[in-house]
């Protein structure tokens, strides 16, 4: 192991993610990445949302901006859950204010059977952008990411953003093989996108479900859980700590931990201490409520305090929000949040 390898390792952030001894609770936020800078959305301009994700040079920027300017002690590599899809030939879309629109919705067997594998020479704009940040961030890790199968089949079956999932759920209940067969493909999608990037020297990964709390508890287990448990089993290989996180998902907490993950990711509507006893024995991650970053500073900070008191109870505590960065946060809260956080657990 080389030095710069040695000094990620003994890094605050993943010495949480395996429930070691840290200095400080380190801290980086969902969504930090662009969002609320005016550094983002200076140099975003003119290019969409997936040119941006596939040009190495914009992605390596884009995810150093908020380490420069928070300090904050990990990276997220700037990218979609959709992206996968998009370079795999699927026919997809960001749309401004709608968000990933899917041109021919996934309903049958065959549609299924017409999505290639994801290979590693589909996506060589992420070997190179993941070599650059590795280079430039030095000991600070980079945490790669993926798209959960469930969150990514929503997005596949309803041909986009949706709030009740219907279509979803009607294939998962009425079209059970169709549903086994599109999960899996995900699962292998997203498993593959991630080796991608920890081959390329990501040293931790993060699997989205953003949409996992939209099911109940006996159809997570049996239509959601198996496919997440394929993918972090299959990135488990190479050692790099993984988290678990979705919205909603409460009364599921236990469960994403069973799947596979070191952390699990507590989004703000559970209390963080009730969040710990549910993962069980495994680190946490979270969780401020994202709008608390609206509110008079103190009042954040003090927040902030509580969430950090009962991130003491976990074997690691990687503090962030509940989930992402809301776009018209302030920056300047995010640094005194971060600097906040570091002061308090180092004493």
């Amino acid at each position: 192991m080389s030095a710069l390898d040695d000094s990620v390792q003994s890094s605050a952030f993943l010495r949480a993610a395996r429930g070691e001894p840290v200095p400080h609770t380190p801290v980086w936020f969902m969504r930090q990445a662009g969002r609320s800078l005016p550094e983002y959305l200076k140099i975003r301009e003119g290019t969409t949302m997936l040119a941006s994700c596939m040009d190495p040079d914009l992605v390596t920027e884009i995810t150093l901006q908020p380490v420069r300017r928070y300090g904050v002690d990990a990276a997220i590599f700037f990218s979609d859950i959709v992206l996968p899809l998009k370079a795999i030939g699927v026919d997809l879309d960001i749309v401004a204010g709608v968000g990933p629109v899917v041109a021919n919705p996934v309903r049958t067997l065959a549609d299924v059977e017409a999505i290639p594998d994801l290979l590693p020479e589909h996506v060589p704009f992420i070997t190179a952008a993941v070599g650059r940040l590795v280079a430039e961030l030095g000991a600070t890790p980079l945490i790669g990411f993926a798209g959960a199968p469930f969150t990514v089949a929503s997005y596949l079956v309803e041909g986009g953003p949706s709030k009740e999932h219907a279509k979803t759920k009607a294939l998962m209940f009425g079209a059970p093989e169709v549903w086994d067969a599109l999960m899996r493909k995900i699962a292998g999608i997203s498993a593959a996108y991630l080796h991608v990037q920890v081959a390329a020297g990501a040293s931790a990964v993060q699997l989205f479900d953003s949409w996992a709390g939209a099911v109940t508890r006996s159809d997570y287990e049996r239509y959601v859980m198996p496919y997440s448990t394929d993918v972090l089993t299959s990135i488990g290989v190479t050692g790099v700590p993984r988290i678990h996180f979705g919205v909603g998902t409460g009364e599921i907490l236990d469960l994403m931990g069973q799947a596979g993950a070191e952390v699990v990711g507590v989004d703000w509507r559970v209390p963080l201490s009730e969040g710990v006893r549910r993962v069980g024995g495994r680190s946490v991650q979270g969780n401020l409520d994202p709008t608390l970053v609206f509110a008079p500073t103190e009042v954040m900070l003090e927040r902030a305090d509580q969430v950090l008191a009962a991130g003491r109870a976990a074997p690691g505590h990687i503090f962030n929000l509940g989930h992402g960065v809301i776009p018209s946060t302030n920056p300047d809260q995010l640094k005194r949040l971060t600097d906040h956080v570091h002061e308090v657990s180092a004493r």
